[in-house]
């Protein structure tokens, strides 16, 4: 099966983490490239490579602010990602769920054996 160009696809272009920082920084609002380059430690072809597969699909948008360009997050693609993370919500709900009732025992357990009965 063919993997899905990183360029026409959320899923994959989120997939990288240096995408995902360059996303983690636009959630707080607006940055130029020179802001990535230096919250990023990266050099700026590198930074400007990963805007640009963000771009095409759709997670950043752009506009010229003088001699700057400055990018922000749109997170309307990041959407199908949501929602499919969220199918899994329930059975973590219920790990943790069960998880909390099996420590709960644990503690009372320990509570009645220190309990014993001498003063």
């Amino acid at each position: 099966m063919a993997r899905a160009a990183t360029t026409t696809d959320a899923f994959n272009a989120v997939a990288e983490p240096r995408r995902r920082q360059i996303l983690d920084l636009l959630a707080d609002g607006e940055l130029s490239v020179s802001d990535l380059v230096a919250r990023l430690g990266l050099a700026q072809p590198v930074v400007s490579k990963h805007l640009r597969v963000l771009r095409a699909v759709g997670l950043v948008g752009v506009r010229d602010a003088g001699r700057q360009r400055m990018y922000r997050l749109d997170g309307r693609p990041l959407e199908p990602i949501y929602d499919w993370v969220k199918s899994f919500e329930r059975t973590w709900a219920g790990r943790f769920d069960r998880l909390d009732a099996v420590l709960a025992e644990l503690m009372e357990s320990e509570r009645e054996g220190n309990d014993d009965g001498s003063d």
